[in-house]
């Protein structure tokens, strides 16, 4: 990403904001738990420390089997964000490439991967998941994020497919066809990197939605489970207590709504900055192709072989 994009993002108040909250919950979630003197599994004293409400000791609170549950937030981020990281590289690696294959080829091969993913698409993705989680119990932390990847590449994919169909037929890649280029070579060399930004865009919402349905479904008891703390696990253990103690609810709460918010703020930044048709004034199909043309490196210019200089 360019210094002038970033410029332009860090421009906009809102994502300045959403960028620090994601910088503090990373470092957070990366040395927290190693500056803290309790384990999230600990049980300190079940019975002079369980349910004790936020103190100079435990900023958070302790939970119903006395655990500190300012450490357990702190591993619960790195839990919740890996997993959503992870798991949104696997979809958007899946999805592109799969677009990609789809809008190139087109024809039949097109149709084909088309009905293909529609029936994907008509399967409920959250039903999906509980059923697969509930058949098998208990989903080790790598086969979560197995299934949340292999579930959510399937919007972009229909994104990228679109854009490959419109940047198949400008004229860089009719000039790189025409010099012998290889459908490799045209698919990564000259569309990927011009379809690349709602990509971008489509992977920094995809981490606060794949956060937010983590939680939710170790809230419904089929995501990680214990001794793993995550973000949904924690807010579930808070519930049937939550007149009691309800700081065990309201942190980790906090803590999700305050992610999901951030990435979302910020993919809605990077999408007016990165997608030309949201900028203000608009700019023309023309120019967009013009633009796309410049970044290919693929030079028009008679006597110019582009193949054998890139």
């Amino acid at each position: 990403m360019s210094r002038s994009v970033i410029a332009r993002v860090w421009r906009n108040r809102s994502a300045r904001w959403a960028a620090a909250v994601i910088v503090v919950l990373v470092v957070a979630a990366i040395f927290g738990p190693m500056l803290t003197s309790y384990t999230g599994s600990e049980q300190l004293d079940i019975v002079k420390l369980k349910n004790m409400p936020p103190s100079w000791h435990h900023p958070f609170g302790t939970d119903q089997y006395s655990r500190d549950l300012l450490t357990r937030v702190l591993l619960g981020a790195r839990i919740s964000l890996a997993v959503a990281t992870l798991a949104v590289l696997m979809s958007m690696t899946v999805g592109t490439a799969y677009g990609l294959i789809a809008g190139y080829a087109g024809g039949i091969v097109d149709s084909v991967m088309m009905r293909v993913l529609d029936g994907f698409l008509s399967i409920p993705r959250v039903l999906l998941l509980i059923a697969v989680l509930t058949l098998w119990n208990p989903v080790p932390l790598s086969g979560l994020i197995l299934l949340l990847g292999a579930t959510g590449w399937f919007g972009v994919s229909r994104i990228v497919r679109t854009e490959a169909m419109t940047t198949r037929h400008v004229e860089f890649v009719d000039a790189a066809r025409a010099l012998g280029a290889s459908d490799v070579r045209i698919l990564f060399r000259h569309l990927l990197p011009n379809i690349i930004t709602p990509v971008i865009v489509t992977a920094t919402l995809a981490v606060g939605n794949v956060i937010a349905l983590e939680a939710g479904l170790s809230y419904l008891g089929v995501g990680a489970r214990e001794p793993t703390p995550s973000w949904g696990s924690i807010f579930l253990d808070g519930v049937e207590f939550f007149a009691g103690n309800w700081w065990v609810v309201l942190f980790p709460g906090i803590a999700i709504v305050a992610t999901v918010l951030a990435f979302n703020v910020l993919g809605d930044a990077l999408r007016d900055v990165l997608d030309p048709r949201q900028l203000h004034g608009g700019l023309a199909p023309q120019a967009a192709v013009s633009a796309a043309s410049t970044r290919s490196n693929v030079s028009l210019t008679p006597g110019t072989d582009p193949i054998q200089n890139g």
